[in-house]
């Protein structure tokens, strides 16, 4: 049997939720997609779906399979598609989805050289503080800072970030330098509305735990939040690459760095795609070389 063939057959199906969904997405038959699907079970010795006259759905086995299958899917069109990109001009729409601040600061540079290298691309950049669903929004690739559990994306990883709590070198003198995150609650601190009341994870040990702070001074937006600690306002709490800049010209410090959370993880995410356009996978080389090794506090010049 041409194995291939029936693990794209397997994977159309997983994604399609339905035989008639998967031989419609093929343009196959019913028939010949339920003969794929039963040769590759018996082939496997395995049961991948567990089938009814209502729905199917995947089997422990069948779950563990797919992503065996995505992977290797991928890396064989990685391969032909390597041969073809070397001698094709990338060419035609492409959209870009980031969070806002991390997009003004890294992203969008990206873009501009990328489009400056490869001037037949038109991109498309869309900065939002949310999670966007590239699919169903119509967008290629899209730049997460977050665990992710979305099975239904390839994801490459840039690097990491972390939080950090920071304050002015005035601020500090002031009021002093926390010793435990506890020490915080009796302190003036710079909130943004719309965020949980608590502030983030800190690490003690074993333990991992969360705090409500207060404060006199609320922003709805993250630049003028750490503005206002550079200006000796107040402890703030916000991810590391949103400082960086402030901690690299001595304006802001960072306390309490031996509590800190484990590091997010900063992945470029795109949807399974048997081929990809030749810009969009330019793009993602292009970004995972200019982002490459991001890590927390130390973003790449």
């Amino acid at each position: 049997m041409d194995k291939l063939r029936a693990m794209a057959t397997f994977v159309q199906i997983a994604d399609a939720g339905s035989l008639t969904a998967a031989a419609w997405a093929l343009g196959a038959s019913l028939p010949a997609v339920v003969r794929s699907l039963a040769a590759y079970e018996a082939e496997l010795g395995v049961r991948l779906f567990n089938r009814t006259t209502r729905r199917i759905s995947l089997t422990e086995e069948g779950r563990r399979h797919l992503e065996s299958c995505r992977q290797l899917l991928a890396a064989v069109d990685d391969a032909e598609a390597a041969l073809k990109d070397d001698a094709t001009e990338p060419t035609g729409l492409l959209t870009i989805t980031a969070p806002v601040l991390f997009g003004q600061m890294h992203v969008a540079p990206v873009v501009t050289r990328f489009v400056q290298r490869h001037p037949q691309v038109h991109c498309r950049v869309m900065l939002m503080d949310r999670v966007v669903n590239l699919l169903e929004e119509g967008l290629d690739v899209g730049i997460r800072i977050a665990h992710l559990e979305d099975s239904s994306l390839v994801a490459l990883p840039l690097g990491e970030i972390r939080r950090v709590i920071v304050a002015s070198p005035a601020f500090l003198r002031e009021h002093g330098r926390p010793q435990h995150p506890n020490d915080l609650l009796k302190a003036n601190c710079v909130r943004l509305v719309g965020y949980a009341p608590h502030w983030g994870r800190f690490q003690e040990g074993s333990k991992t735990f969360k705090l409500t702070v207060g404060g006199n001074l609320e922003f709805n937006h993250i630049a003028p939040a750490v503005q206002a600690c550079a200006d000796g306002a107040g402890f703030g709490q916000f991810l590391s690459y949103q400082v960086a800049p402030l901690l690299q010209s001595g304006a802001l410090e960072t306390v309490l760095d031996d509590f800190a959370d484990a590091p997010r993880p900063i992945h470029v995410v795109y949807p399974h795609a048997r081929l990809l356009p030749t810009r969009t996978r330019a793009f993602i080389d292009f970004i995972r070389q200019e982002l490459k090794g991001f890590e927390p506090g130390h973003p790449p010049p």
